[in-house]
């Protein structure tokens, strides 16, 4: 239907998901389960057993946590294995013409948060309790995401209250940042930026339609001549993830996640040089399927109930990192003359970590920068822990 097409697949699939979490279809937990969850996403199912037996927790509980397993399950494997079927279809010589605008808006997007947290810590000083290690928090997940949160958090010896707090804001505000992303983003920020050219303009005007409808298209998906080489491209994407968690296993926990996400995408591009696995049609429409999956189960996963005892100093602070560093980011990008879907998948990257990329360039239709908010993605990845602490210490 038309009403569809103009939302999106993406934003539907995030506005069901917040739905279905939060309208009490799945089964509440007691006090004393999320007492024993601490910071973890499930318990281990041994040990939730345990737990049972022993008469810590009840069997809505047990229920209750077998979804939370699930979540965690799909929200992150189904966008790994996404990652290698998308890169699959892209033109990396291509992309290589825009690595200058790449680097440009990661150091522009990099500034902005950092200065945005140091404008907050003196608005807020008096009135958020060991603001000093929030602003370290909002920097690893402003740069790195989630797992550069986590680490940050242990490093800092961050108060559980605090972590748990802050972190919920920083996902509610980033469910509005990427509605905001999803729906009309591109639109309000060719206001005052250009927009992309592809690197081939004249091979980009030609044939900007036709690409349109064959990466749109999910016609035929199950033909037998198309079916069969998908399902190949599938099970090597599962052997790339594979392969890459193992080499994480080599390093320490604050690093794996990141490793894995950097096996992944050079696996992925690696294979995209390979005629046979780049000819594979429809690769990047099973990706867009997994990334469907991915946006349910993450956005099932928000709890806006916890919004009622809400520190407005500190939801200010937050969104003042978040909202406050795309606005400066989109001012620089305007001296320099930065197009608009760049500074959005750099933003996204940065803000919102590696594994929204697709998810954004999907509701951008622009696949050409899909390159470009990984590298910026993964690169935030790679500083955020450092600068996150040592910003941190600056402040205290």
């Amino acid at each position: 239907m038309l009403w569809q097409k103009k939302i999106g697949a993406v934003l539907l699939c995030y506005g069901f998901g917040i739905f279905i979490g939060n309208i009490g279809l799945l089964p509440s937990a007691s006090e004393s389960y999320f007492q024993l969850l601490q910071e973890e996403v499930y318990i281990p199912f041994k040990q939730m057993s345990e737990y049972l037996a022993a008469g810590l927790v009840s069997e809505q509980d047990v229920s209750r946590n077998i979804i939370a397993f699930l979540q965690d399950f799909f929200s992150t494997y189904t966008i790994m294995l996404c990652l290698p079927l998308i890169l699959f279809s892209l033109d990396v010589k291509k992309w290589l013409g825009h690595v200058r605008s790449a680097m440009g808006s990661l150091l522009i997007g990099l500034f902005a948060v950092i200065l945005m947290i140091f404008m907050g810590y003196w608005l807020f000083k008096d009135s958020i309790t060991e603001i000093w290690k929030v602003s370290g928090l909002l920097v690893g997940v402003y740069t790195g995401g989630t797992p550069n949160m986590a680490a940050i958090k242990t490093a800092l010896d961050v108060p559980q209250e605090l972590y748990i707090l802050t972190h919920t804001y920083e996902m509610t505000l980033g469910a509005i940042y990427l509605i905001f992303i999803f729906s009309v983003g591109q639109r309000v920020l060719l206001w005052v930026l250009p927009p992309y050219k592809s690197s081939n303009k004249k091979e980009s005007e030609k044939t900007a339609k036709s690409l349109q409808e064959e990466y749109e298209s999910y016609t035929g998906l199950f033909k037998k001549e198309i079916f069969r080489p998908l399902m190949v491209a599938f099970v090597i994407s599962g052997a790339i993830l594979g392969v890459s968690f193992l080499i994480s296993k080599l390093f320490s926990d604050e690093f794996s996640d990141a490793v894995t996400v950097i096996g992944v995408t050079t696996f992925g591009i690696g294979l995209s040089f390979v005629p046979k696995i780049r000819k594979i049609k429809k690769t990047f429409q099973l990706g867009m399927y997994l990334i469907l999956i991915f946006c349910i189960a993450v956005s099932s996963m928000a709890d806006i109930s916890k919004l009622a005892n809400i520190s407005i100093s500190l939801f200010y602070y937050v969104g003042l990192a978040m909202f406050g560093s795309l606005i400066l980011h989109v001012a620089i990008a305007r001296i320099f003359k930065i197009d608009a879907d760049t500074v959005i998948i750099s933003g996204s990257a940065l803000i919102c970590s590696p594994p929204f990329v697709p998810v954004v360039a999907s509701a951008l239709k622009n696949r050409e920068v899909i390159l470009t908010g990984i590298f910026v993605g993964i690169a935030g990845y790679a500083i955020g822990n450092y600068l996150g602490v040592i910003i941190a210490y600056i402040l205290k």
